[in-house]
């Protein structure tokens, strides 16, 4: 049995459905409202002592980060690998998705642009700018990296580690207004995979603590 306790806008969350999905890995979804900070409460860190979301559960065992929780997914059910075969196409695609995560989760996530608000007083525009600076700062180059590779419609044959990761981010930044004009790279690669059924299924669209579903 798998689950995985998630928030429907959490980029990280939405990572893990991807590879849910693109792995065909039968999984309940459990919600874990961001907005309330359930995922604060005792009953939620006596499980993840990090207070945050996923939180992947497989057979009563818990894992944290998504990072580690997508490696390890591939390592547990290897049909349908998330990483290629060959080293050197692997370190490609852990190069940019570990450059989405290392360098563009941490300063964009919540409790940051929380903590802007909160304790600088910062307004929503002046959020945004920051948003949208930090954005470009890492998708500038990815997109430049992207066309060194000559990349298709996905990285490489299908989606995978990379996508894996990109799409929540891209996500993530529309809704802050990012502009995408100058990156046919990033923008071929979303919808080549927003036409596939798993990556559709995933969307935050689809989920069912969406306010919009409820």
């Amino acid at each position: 049995m798998i689950r995985l306790h998630g928030y429907y806008r959490s980029s990280t969350s939405y990572r893990l459905r991807i590879a849910l999905e693109l792995k065909r890995l039968e999984y309940e979804y459990v919600p874990v409202n961001l907005l309330t900070s359930e995922q604060k409460g005792e009953a939620f860190t006596s499980r993840n002592p990090f207070g945050s979301v996923p939180l992947l559960e497989v057979d009563g065992r818990d894992y944290v980060q998504s990072m580690a929780q997508i490696e390890w997914l591939d390592e547990a059910f290897p049909e349908r690998p998330l990483l290629p075969e060959a080293i050197e196409d692997r370190y490609v695609a852990r190069e940019l998705a570990y450059a989405i995560a290392t360098e563009l989760h941490a300063p964009l996530n919540l409790p940051v642009l929380k903590y802007l608000a909160n304790e600088y007083g910062k307004s929503q525009d002046e959020i945004g700018a920051w948003y949208r600076h930090w954005l470009a700062r890492t998708l500038d180059p990815l997109e430049a990296r992207l066309a060194q590779l000559d990349t298709g419609e996905f990285l490489f044959d299908a989606p995978g580690f990379f996508e894996v990761c990109l799409l929540p981010q891209v996500y993530n930044a529309r809704r802050f207004e990012f502009d995408f004009g100058d990156k046919p790279h990033i923008e071929r690669i979303e919808k080549a995979c927003l036409a596939l059924p798993e990556f559709q299924r995933a969307h935050p669209d689809a989920q069912p603590d969406n306010p919009e579903n409820q």
